[in-house]
Parts: C-alpha cells; structure tokens; sequence
C-alpha cells in the first residue's frame, strides 16, 4: 500500500512556453528509458526478488520512480500549457497535438508511444538487478543528454536532480546484487557469480 503525498518531489516551477524543450524531455515520460518503465520495471521484478532487503529496494525506487514520472509529467505541462497552436506546429508537435491537445501522453521523443516492450522482468535475480543496473546508466545518460540541450534553469534544474536520484538508483541496485550473491551463495545456488 502506498500514500500519495500530494506535492512533488522536487519542485518544478517553469516560466517559459516552449514546446521544442517539452518534445525531447518527453522521452523521460514514456521513451524507451523513461520514468514510467522504470516503474513498472522495478514494481514487477519484486516478486521474484530472494531478500527482503532487495524486494524493499524494488519497492521504494519503483515508487520513487513514479514520483518522477509526475515530475517529467509536470515539466513538459509547464512548457507547453501556454503554447498555440502554432507554437506545437513550429515545435514539430502537431501530430502531437492533433491527438491529445495540451495533454500529455506517455511516447518517446520521437514520438512513438510507449509499449511494455520497454521493459524486463526476467524471474532470475541476479539478471534482474543487472538489468537494472544498466537502465539506471541509461536513464543517467539520457539526463545528462536532456541538459546538454536545455538553456532553462527552470527546466534544467529538476533535472539535474532527477539526473543524480538515478545514480543513487544504480548505487542501491548494486547493494542489492551483492546481498542477493551472498544469499544465493549461501545456498549454493549459482547466478552468475
């Protein structure tokens, strides 16, 4: 059971209309090494965890990571609540807002949208907190990408907060690999050790 603190995480306070900045920060929302499957990810793959302590991670970054997704979900509204339509045009997010308006819907950058193709839960452990570990650098670099292009310290900002929770991400996954290793070795059970 969860409880929903009604605020975010981190603040997001953005000024500027700028629907180009919301196209490619999107990918953070449903791309293929966004928030949301890092959510689901995580949530799924506890059932199969071997340790308390490797199913209470899984628990607590899966719901950390649908924090983030509310965030991501709250930076590219701020950028583009305000935009005209011609402004979505110009931004190359027509098609965009031809289907869901000013909403926001789960796709990658590039406009595809998201599909739980995006996402692993292998039932092994050990593959699963690898597989986790690589989705933590994956969404670490697409961070460190994202700010690359963004001049907004409104936008860069929360960013670059979201960019450092997933390195505390990757932190915690390999504290669990290595408790998960000792307990499966304590069974003489082999994972890839």
């Amino acid at each position: 059971m969860w409880i929903y603190e009604k605020k975010l995480e981190y603040p997001v306070k953005i000024k500027r209309t700028n629907p180009k900045l919301a196209k490619i920060i999107i990918a953070q929302y449903g791309g293929p090494d966004g928030e949301l499957g890092a959510a689901l990810r995580y949530l799924s793959q506890r059932f199969t965890m071997v340790t308390p302590q490797a199913i209470a991670t899984l628990n607590d970054i899966g719901t950390e990571e649908l924090a983030h997704l509310e965030m991501i979900g709250t930076i590219c509204h701020q950028l583009i609540d305000k935009a005209t339509p011609e402004q979505m045009r110009e931004a190359g997010m027509d098609a965009e807002y031809v289907n869901h308006g000013l909403g926001i819907h789960p796709s990658g950058a590039g406009g595809a949208p998201w599909t739980a193709a995006y996402i692993q839960s292998k039932g092994d452990p050990i593959t699963d907190l690898y597989e986790n570990l690589a989705a933590e650098q994956k969404a670490r670099s697409t961070y460190e990408y994202l700010l690359d292009l963004i001049d907004d310290p409104d936008v860069a900002d929360p960013i670059r907060f979201l960019r450092e929770r997933e390195v505390v991400h990757f932190q915690r996954f390999g504290e669990s690999l290595n408790i998960v290793r000792d307990y499966l070795g304590s069974k003489r059970m082999f994972y890839g050790k």
